[in-house]
């Protein structure tokens, strides 16, 4: 896999992919701002799939948990224009703004399928890709704060996750647990995200399901897999990357481990 970005700041950056794909379990620390220039970008939450194609762009919350495929297309590698919204930008952009806190943060992914204005914002980045200089600060800032201005006016509700800028709480183990097991991530960020230190989670998880968080998770995913195949009759290559495996080889061999059978059998 050859992957290559070109900053023009810290917080603006072209990606480009050109192997067959490229798969990550992430959660962002910053809101991420992505426009696709080419390719098509699969996105997995606990609850919901997207499937984002050339012209689309969309916002990721920071803190939400998700799997990320990207494809190449047509020949072309994936590529997109990539904006990071940190909290200290948003603090300043907001400290101007007199919002009101009146609704909890509306953690999903927010889509917007060619809209002009938001295509010319993140298309005017371009030519200063092509000149292969840094961009200046007060440009990067006039361009970052365009950009948050055209989400705010095409859906007025993003404020409730960017003005939004307080660290995860505690939740309920359990339910987190349920939701997302089969997102690879250390266990330190899953603590995190559980408002938690990680001894205080690899203890709370021990007391609720009796076993390592790490032997909980890989039976989940066998049992996700098994539905998927069984009852979805859906295919091993279609689904070990969405259930939480990284390679099929690992999956075949987990599963028969577990069921006594091949994946291709569970059909």
């Amino acid at each position: 896999m050859e992957h290559i970005s070109k900053y023009l700041t810290q917080e603006i950056k072209l990606s480009s992919y050109e192997d067959k794909f490229f798969k990550s379990d992430i959660v962002f620390e910053d809101h991420m701002l992505v426009w696709f220039i080419a390719g098509e970008t699969k996105i997995v939450q606990a609850d919901k799939t997207y499937l984002f194609k050339k012209g689309d762009t969309f916002l990721i919350p920071r803190n939400l948990l998700a799997t990320i495929i990207n494809f190449p297309k047509e020949g072309l590698p994936h590529t997109s224009v990539v904006m990071h919204l940190s909290v200290e930008r948003l603090k300043r952009f907001y400290g101007k703004h007199n919002i009101l806190h009146t609704l909890p943060p509306d953690q999903h992914i927010y889509h917007f399928s060619n809209h002009p204005l938001l295509d010319s914002c993140l298309n005017s980045l371009i030519p200063y890709f092509e000149l292969g200089d840094p961009m200046s600060a007060s440009i990067a800032d006039l361009k970052i704060t365009e950009a948050i201005t055209i989400l705010r006016e095409i859906n007025p509700e993003v404020d409730r996750v960017l003005a939004n800028f307080d660290v995860p709480g505690k939740v309920d183990l359990v339910t987190f647990m349920e939701k997302n097991f089969m997102f690879n991530l250390p266990l330190e960020k899953i603590s995190y995200l559980t408002g938690r230190s990680l001894s205080t989670f690899i203890r709370d998880f021990k007391a609720h399901f009796k076993v390592t968080p790490q032997k909980w998770m890989i039976n989940k995913r066998l049992e996700l897999a098994y539905y998927l195949l069984h009852e979805k009759n859906k295919k091993p290559k279609d689904i070990y990357l969405e259930v939480g495996f990284e390679d099929l080889s690992h999956f075949s061999y987990a599963f028969k481990k577990k069921y006594g059978f091949a994946p291709t059998q569970a059909q």
